[in-house]
């Protein structure tokens, strides 16, 4: 979440297109996530309708959850033998795995490149700040996102997947009529606000972990950040999924941009 000038810079100019149909300009911005409106990634339902019809089938979370892992396992087919060599390819499960590890390894990358290509908001941070394009902090990110280990097996579509069946979740079961969730997020950096500490607009990464719990927050951190975060802008929560891939039982991967929080010490 570090920020500087030009850190926000290279965040706020982000590309000039992406595949949620809303300007990376209006999506990054505080106004956006006080008033978010729904978001999804162009395609990804239409290509994906077996998947979508079969949720309409389950009566809870932990149906649809099963659903979902069955088809994404069907689909990508993440274990096959070629040769009669078993061989392993990309998953969502296992860069989410990883990134629970080390946001800022491989994985990391991976998943911020996904957000730069489907939402157009450049991550403001990997390893280090990242303050203008070439510079070292930008190519070793670059690098690492278009690593042969993760980019294969359509790991990008898998996140688009991935990404709409969060939101249906959402809608049905876990945030039902609702905009916004609660978060937290402890900090020990407070060089990222950039207003009054006690309620602040933030820059995020473009991709950021939060928890619902802010007793949790706390273990990260003497600053803990709570923000109402648009439901549209979650990725995945940790109980989405079988198995639970994220480290933190209350974990949130949330689509970055400025946020207005408020700021308290514990």
């Amino acid at each position: 979440m570090e920020t500087s000038d030009e850190s926000t810079s290279i965040a706020t100019n982000g590309n000039s297109s992406n595949l949620v149909g809303v300007p990376t300009g209006l999506l990054a911005s505080a106004s956006f996530n006080d008033f978010p409106i729904p978001l999804c990634i162009r395609g990804t339902r239409e290509t994906h309708a077996e998947l979508f019809n079969s949720l309409r089938q389950a009566e809870n979370l932990e149906e649809a959850k099963r659903i979902f892992q069955k088809y994404m396992n069907s689909r990508y087919g993440f274990e096959r033998k070629r040769n009669g060599v078993r061989r392993f390819y990309a998953s969502y499960s296992q860069v989410l795995a990883d990134w629970g590890f080390d946001s800022n390894g491989q994985a990391g990358a991976v998943l911020k490149g996904w957000v730069e290509s489907r939402f157009g908001l450049f991550p403001t941070f990997h390893k280090e700040p990242i303050r203008r394009f070439n510079s070292p902090a930008w190519v070793t990110y670059v690098e690492e996102k278009m690593s042969s280990r993760f980019n294969n097996n359509e790991i990008n579509a898998q996140f688009d997947l991935l990404y709409e069946f969060c939101q249906w979740a959402m809608l049905h079961f876990v945030a039902t009529g609702r905009k916004h969730l609660r978060l937290y997020r402890g900090t020990n950096d407070m060089n990222e606000m950039v207003q009054d500490p006690k309620s602040a607009i933030v820059r995020m990464n473009n991709l950021a972990s939060f928890t619902r719990e802010r007793d949790i927050a706390d273990e990260f951190g003497d600053t803990i950040i709570e923000a109402e975060v648009p439901v549209v802008k979650v990725l995945c929560f940790n109980e989405l999924l079988i198995p639970h891939t994220l480290q933190g039982e209350s974990e949130y991967l949330v689509i970055g941009g400025d946020y207005r929080v408020k700021a308290s010490y514990y």
